[in-house]
Order: C-alpha cells, then structure tokens, then sequence
C-alpha cells in the first residue's frame, strides 16, 4: 500500500477522532480504520459557519469492497481525494450540498481538472474525485466548493505520495 505524507508539518496521529458526521458511514469508518482519518479532521478550512474539510489518500487503501461500492478505482498510481461540507457545531453538523471542484498539479507543472462526483449516503454528503500519480510525487490540489447559496470557499493544499 502507498503511503502519503502531509507537508503541513502536522504529522499523522493514530486515534484522534475524525471529523463528526452523521450518520456514520462506510467510507469515514473505513478513513479512520486505516488510521487515515486524522488527516480529514485536521484538513479543514471554515468559511463563516461553514466547514469544508478535505483529504487525499492512496486508493489502495480502500478495501476492494469500498472501492466497488463508491466506483473507486483501487490502484498503487490512484489517489482518491474526499472533499465535505458541514455547517454547525462539531457533534451537531449538518452536510453542505455544493458545487466543487478540484484539479492537482504535479511537480512538472502538468495540471488535471479532475471529475468531481457527490456521493450521498444517508445524511451525509461527499463529493470524490480521482487523480493519477507516476511514481513517487508531489501533487498540488486547488478546491472550490461553492455551497448552494452561499460564497465560493477555496483551499490549496500539497501532498506527497509514494506508491508501491
């Protein structure tokens, strides 16, 4: 499985809660077995009452299973990037619906404007999308989510992968 490394300077921790969202589903319970769903709590941006976190990992380590369910694309030169929107207090959040897109640039400065789908699972609102690593790179991913009425909310953030 292909690691990903944060260039933020927050290291990733093992058993810190992951964001709360309700109900809980199959994809955050997955994020937080791997141990990966820290990196999703402390990648957010607020935007007035609105919180839009934000995360990419490797999809090798979805299970085949989840991978079938939400059409993932499970491979050692796949990332999968999981963009949510929540207004409210932390434990009494409510998903966003939104307009988001995404595009990553690697380190040769060659930029994709990735396919952003929303996932719905009970109460709960993700929007995915897939980028392509070759080898060992750093890509840079550009979000705007634009909340329905509501402001356009924009983050940037790098990361590091290293497939098998």
């Amino acid at each position: 499985m292909g690691a990903a490394r944060r260039d933020d300077g927050v290291p990733n921790q093992r058993g810190v809660p992951a964001m709360r969202r309700s109900p809980f589903s199959l994809l955050t319970g997955l994020l937080l077995a791997l141990g990966l769903a820290p990196a999703v709590a402390q990648n957010l941006v607020q935007s007035g009452e609105i919180t839009l976190h934000y995360n990419a990992v490797p999809s090798t380590s979805l299970t085949p299973d989840v991978a079938r369910r939400y059409g993932i694309t499970r491979s050692a030169n796949r990332i999968l990037v999981n963009i949510a929107l929540r207004q409210g207090v932390p434990g009494a959040d409510l998903a966003v619906p939104a307009q988001v897109t995404v595009a990553a640039t690697n380190l040769n400065g060659q930029r994709m404007d990735l396919r952003v789908r929303e996932v719905r699972e009970g109460e709960a609102i993700y929007y995915l999308a897939e980028a392509r690593v070759v080898g060992r790179d750093t890509l840079r991913f550009e979000v705007v989510a634009r909340p329905e009425g509501g402001e356009p909310i924009r983050v940037e953030f790098r990361q590091d992968f290293f497939p098998e």
